[in-house]
């Protein structure tokens, strides 16, 4: 298929409702998993890490948006931005809620206790209220109400929660000494930040002057 053509794809009335559907077959994998009993031996280990796993996928994807928007020209990947992020969330509040429940019983006051003592799941649980607002203030309605320049700096925050993702995810793996797919993901955000910051740069150069 030409470049050409994957743009007009992205651009017609059924991108919107298959990038729905690929982003909800995960949690109907795993919903299937359960019903099966076929997680492995240890089913809520399974959840806890398959939430957690999504939510970094979808965030990588939803960073890489408006990089790819920008090198490929497929401008009408913009219009999947907003879904990926509000799918980014609801699977770190999955994430969340299965640690709650499976690991915690929702013990809220050990949950709370819990919290500052074990470092990854503190940043972890940082990286999930700075989504908060950002999932919050996806709408349109959100849009006009704080203005553009607002709600765009507002939404920077997803910088700082997708490094408190990863480093969730380091502290996580750093107990069995496996970085192999913690490098992938830290691969891919330092070239999405990187050139989110070059962007920036050259976007200060005039003014600069």
């Amino acid at each position: 298929m030409s470049w050409p053509a994957v743009g007009r794809l992205i651009a017609g009335p059924y991108a919107k409702p298959a990038a729905f559907g690929l982003a909800l077959l995960p949690l109907l994998g795993l919903v299937a998993g359960v019903a099966t009993n076929t997680l492995g031996p240890n089913p809520a280990e399974a959840l806890i890490r398959s939430t957690g796993d999504w939510t970094l996928r979808l965030l990588c994807a939803t960073l890489a948006v408006t990089p790819l928007r920008l090198w490929t020209g497929w401008t009408a990947l913009a219009r999947l931005r907003r879904m990926l992020g509000l799918f980014t969330f609801f699977y770190a509040l999955l994430h969340f809620a299965c640690f709650a429940w499976l690991d915690m019983g929702l013990d809220l006051q050990a949950i709370v206790q819990d919290i500052p003592k074990r470092p990854f799941i503190l940043v972890g649980t940082l990286a999930l209220l700075l989504m908060l607002p950002l999932a919050a203030t996806s709408f349109n309605a959100a849009i006009r109400q704080l203005g553009s320049r607002r709600w765009q700096a507002l939404h920077r925050l997803v910088h700082a929660s997708a490094l408190l993702a990863l480093l969730h995810f380091f502290w996580m793996r750093s107990g069995k000494n496996d970085f192999a797919e913690w490098s992938v993901y830290a691969a891919v955000l330092a070239v999405l930040l990187g050139d989110r910051l070059r962007r920036r740069w050259r976007a200060a150069r005039p003014a600069a002057r």
